[in-house]
């Protein structure tokens, strides 16, 4: 049973619940992902297994999960990395977002706080949660925005408001 902490429009813990109550009851919560860039720029994107409740086969950023009652967001970015895909990674803090989107999970609000490092492999997928992953130049990833290829909504919010793809 996951639990998570419900925070307030300052990040502030109000208290905590299941994950299945965070989302039922629309409460705000922490989120962490994690951008992973190879020597030559290019950005590690993750395929989403099918397996996965929300957003099957979708692409998503390298790692990301939910920030677990109690964790900081660097600890939790850590723990996913261990889980997603076999590495423990040096993380460096990028930004902090509040997301929100209306088409988006009845418009549920969530703190979005991105890391980033580089690396380049070999990487251990966790065949429960990914079934995929690859390097892409930001401009091929911007190329498979446009030509309709499904994106997990919060990476299209990252790299949207941070990398300016459209």
């Amino acid at each position: 049973m996951e639990i998570l902490d419900i925070v307030n429009q300052k990040d502030q813990i109000i208290g905590q619940a299941e994950y299945q109550n965070i989302y039922k009851n629309l409460h705000l919560h922490r989120i962490v992902h994690v951008l992973i860039f190879d020597p030559k720029g290019r950005m590690l994107l993750q395929l989403r297994s099918k397996n996965k409740s929300f957003c099957p086969l979708h692409w998503s950023t390298s790692v990301g999960g939910h920030v677990q009652s109690g964790e900081t967001y660097l600890k939790a970015a850590q723990r996913e990395c261990e889980e997603e895909i076999g590495k423990k990674l040096k993380l460096k803090k990028l930004f902090k977002d509040l997301f929100s989107h209306p088409d988006y999970n009845q418009g549920i609000k969530k703190f979005l706080t991105t890391f980033k490092t580089m690396d380049e492999g070999p990487f251990y997928k966790s065949i429960e949660e990914v079934a995929r992953l690859k390097f892409f130049p930001l401009e091929q990833i911007e190329l498979m925005i446009k030509k309709g290829e499904k994106f997990h909504p919060e990476l299209l919010f990252i790299l949207q408001k941070h990398f300016q793809i459209k």
